[in-house]
């Protein structure tokens, strides 16, 4: 990770710890009520769910998750580290020589393809629904806002092919999706963005994870924060890339480091989804699919590995 964003790191966590309460008046509470905890994920609807399996054609099935490896880029200094444990090698067991493998990991679970919970990123201590952190994090976990509380997320999931879009391989870094190319990416592929919906873009980033992972962690076409606005607004559910981060980096403004997360976390309660493997759905042309998604429960996360499926 370059020097630059290092730094900015470094800022947005001493400024989460010493900041204090930002004001939150102008989004607290959330529009879904002072006592939500799940945020959009109140959007889904068993309606939802009938019209995306309508979408199902073919039977294909996607998998949308990267593989977690030790050694793969990620922000912070998280890492992932696997140890087999061969218990019955040695030491068969029984008349029919039972051996067997097990393993132990060390991770973070914000490494590879994830979904971020609602209690990820705040603003000056306060997080989705005005929560401080002195209300939810805990030694063993967050108290509220966990991915556990996350509901499973079976709708429909659209592809804004943003390659296709510009006319590029790999979109460049530093370059925004605001409300102007959402809507004329979606446009051109004639979707409608519906409430509900899980929202992926395809920028062709995720070409550089194993052949460049600097560039591919430090900077990074992706979301703007009107863009995020706006998207909300529509009643997404949750927004992806493939990218590992899903703004735009460098951010549209330098003082304003992560804004993205906070605008949809923190505001809006929509749910980020990055390093998302959106290759083979635009290789294949896929526009709109059935997306299922149900996250490990691990009580307390803050973020979690997943590997969604898409399903046309």
């Amino acid at each position: 990770m370059p020097d630059n964003l290092k730094h900015l790191l470094f800022i947005l966590i001493v400024a989460g710890g010493s900041a204090g309460l930002a004001s939150a008046q102008d989004w607290v509470p959330s529009r879904f009520g002072a006592d939500d905890r799940i945020g959009a994920a109140n959007n889904l609807s068993r309606e939802a769910v009938l019209a995306a399996a309508s979408l199902i054609q073919t039977g294909q099935v996607y998998s949308l998750g990267i593989d977690t490896e030790e050694g793969a880029p990620a922000y912070g200094g998280r890492t992932y580290d696997i140890d087999i444990i061969a218990s019955g090698a040695n030491v068969p067991v029984g008349a029919d020589v039972v051996t067997s493998n097990d393993e132990r990991v060390t991770t973070s679970f914000g490494i590879g393809s994830q979904i971020d919970g609602l209690g990820h990123l705040g603003i000056g201590n306060q997080y989705y629904n005005g929560l401080t952190a002195a209300e939810i994090v805990r030694d063993t976990g967050l108290a509220e806002l966990g991915t556990h509380d996350i509901p499973p997320i079976v709708t429909r999931g659209v592809l804004l092919d943003m390659t296709r879009h510009f006319g590029v391989d790999m979109v460049s870094e530093g370059t925004a999706f605001n409300r102007a190319e959402i809507d004329a990416a979606a446009s051109a592929q004639g979707l409608q963005i519906q409430r509900g919906d899980v929202v992926l873009f395809h920028t062709g980033w995720l070409q550089l994870l194993g052949v460049d992972n600097q560039r591919y962690i430090s900077s990074q076409p992706g979301l703007g924060v009107e863009g995020a606005e706006y998207l909300a607004e529509l009643g997404v559910v949750a927004i992806g890339a493939d990218t590992p981060a899903l703004e735009v980096i460098p951010f549209e403004n330098p003082q304003r480091v992560f804004a993205v997360h906070q605008t949809l976390l923190a505001k809006q309660g929509v749910y980020i989804l990055e390093s998302m493997n959106t290759a083979a759905l635009a290789a294949d042309g896929v526009q709109a699919f059935m997306f299922v998604l149900g996250q490990p429960k691990f009580k307390g996360a803050v973020q979690v590995v997943v590997n969604p499926i898409a399903i046309r």
